[in-house]
C-alpha cells in the first residue's frame, strides 16, 4: 500500500503545543514512527502537513494518483470542515481519522466530528501510538475486509464478520477487545488476530461493545458482548458459520467480558480463551482501583461477584488463559490464580506461559510468540 500521513492545523506544533495534551513527540518523531511502522508492515508512506483547509483538500484530492490509504489528523477541522468531509469522501480512499487527545473528553464543541462520517474508521485518546494503529488498521483491512454487521440498534453494537476461505460452515472465534472498558480503545485492537485466525481456517466475530463512560457502565458492556455471541444465531446461515465450533476470546478486560458471554450468552461456544486478561478483579491491583471503580460504578466491589471471572466460577465450558511472561500491564498471577481456580470448581482449564510476551504481543501475529497464542486460541 502507498499511505498518505496527513496533519492538520497546529500540528507542526507538537512538542510544544500544551504537551500535557498531545505529548512531548514532535511531528518529526510521529513521522519516523510511522514511516518505520509502515515499513515493517511491507507498505511506503508519505506526509505532508497544513495549517490551511484548501491545501489539505488539494493534497486529498492529489491522492487519488499517489495513495491506496489515508491517515488523517485533520486537527481542529474535523469538527468545522464539511468540505473536507466531502474531499474524503468525494476520492474514496479508506481514510481513518486520528486525534492524539481524548477529544470525548475535552471541550462539547471537541466531541463531534463533521469529517468522521466520511471515514472507515475513527482512533482518538491513545496519544501518538493511535497513527501506529491507523496503519494497521489501514494494513488489515487491505488484507482481508471486514464486513460490518449490526447486532443491536447502538452504533457501538457492531462487530466485523471475516470468513475463511473455502466451504463451510466454519468455526467461528468471537475476539473481544480490552482497553480497561473505555471510550479510546475498539475493536481494531484485534484487527490483526482477526484476520491471522481467518487465514487459518475460522471465520472471526470482531465486537465493538458499549464502553465507559458513563460510570458504571459493567452492565452495558456485558449485556452488548453476550448479545453478540448470541447474535450469531441470526447470521449462521447465510454465512456458513458453524455454532457448534464457537470460541470466545478475550484480550485483557475483553477477556473479563469474554468470561461471562462464554457463560451465560444464548449461543453456547466450545471454549473460552483468555489472552492477558482480567480474570480476578477484585486482586487486580491498586493501579486498577481508579479504572476498576469507573467500570462498577456506585455499587463498588459490593458487585465483583457478578463482574469478576474468578468469583463466578465454574464457567461450565473448557478455559485456557494465555499470558506473556514480560506483561507489566496486567500481571502473570491472574491468569495462574484464574486457572487455579478453575480447576478446583470442575472446569477444564490450563494454562499458557508465553516467555517473551508482553501485554500486547499476545493480540499481534507480528510478535515471536503469536505461533503459541494462535495454537491455544484455535486448539480449545
Amino acid at each position: 500500500m502507498r499511505i498518505l500521513l496527513l496533519n492538520g492545523p497546529n500540528l507542526n506544533l507538537l512538542g510544544r503545543r500544551a504537551p500535557e495534551v498531545y505529548g512531548s513527540d514532535t511531528l518529526e518523531d510521529v513521522a519516523e514512527q510511522c514511516h518505520a511502522h509502515a515499513g515493517r508492515l511491507g507498505h511506503r508512506l508519505e506526509e505532508f502537513q497544513s495549517n490551511h483547509e484548501g491545501e489539505l483538500i488539494d493534497a486529498i484530492h492529489a491522492a487519488r494518483e499517489t495513495a491506496d490509504g489515508i491517515v488523517f489528523n485533520p486537527g481542529a477541522y474535523s469538527h468545522t470542515s464539511y468540505a473536507l468531509h466531502d474531499a474524503i469522501e468525494a476520492v474514496g480512499i479508506p481514510t481513518v481519522e486520528i486525534h492524539i487527545s481524548n477529544v470525548r473528553e475535552r471541550e462539547p464543541w471537541r466531541r463531534i466530528s463533521v469529517t468522521e462520517p466520511a471515514c472507515v474508521y475513527q482512533i482518538f485518546g491513545r496519544g501518538v501510538a493511535g497513527y501506529l494503529d491507523a496503519i494497521s488498521h489501514l494494513h488489515y483491512r487491505k488484507v482481508h475486509p471486514p464486513v460490518t454487521l449490526p447486532y443491536g440498534p447502538h452504533p457501538d453494537q457492531v462487530a466485523d464478520l471475516r470468513l475463511a476461505d473455502g466451504p463451510g460452515p466454519h468455526p467461528v472465534a468471537v475476539l473481544v477487545h480490552g482497553g480497561g472498558w473505555t471510550d479510546p480503545y475498539t475493536r481494531d485492537l484485534m484487527d490483526g488476530a482477526a484476520v491471522d485466525l481467518a487465514a487459518r481456517g475460522t471465520a472471526t466475530w470482531n465486537v465493538e461493545y458499549r464502553r465507559i463512560p458513563p460510570v458504571g457502565g459493567w452492565r452495558d458492556s456485558m449485556a452488548d458482548v453476550s448479545a453478540a455471541v448470541g447474535a450469531l444465531s441470526s447470521i449462521s446461515g447465510d454465512h456458513g458459520l458453524d455454532l457448534d465450533r464457537v470460541t470466545v476470546i478475550g484480550h485483557s478486560a475483553g477477556a473479563q467480558l469474554g468470561f461471562f458471554a462464554a457463560k451465560n450468552a444464548s449461543v453456547r461456544p466450545a471454549g473460552f480463551v483468555a489472552l492477558a486478561g482480567m480474570l480476578d478483579l477484585g486482586n487486580a491491583g491498586s493501579g486498577f482501583d481508579e479504572i476498576i471503580s469507573a467500570f462498577l460504578g456506585d455499587g463498588g466491589h459490593a458487585r465483583l461477584p457478578v463482574v469478576d471471572p474468578i468469583r463466578a466460577l465454574p464457567s461450565g465450558v473448557p478455559t485456557v488463559a494465555v499470558h506473556g511472561l514480560m506483561d507489566r500491564s496486567v500481571a502473570p498471577d491472574q491468569s495462574r490464580r484464574f486457572v487455579e481456580a478453575a480447576l478446583a470448581a470442575g472446569d477444564r482449564s490450563r494454562l499458557v506461559e508465553v516467555p517473551e510476551a508482553d501485554h500486547m504481543d499476545v493480540i499481534s501475529p507480528l510478535a515471536a510468540g503469536w505461533e503459541e497464542v494462535a495454537r491455544a486460541c484455535l486448539g480449545i
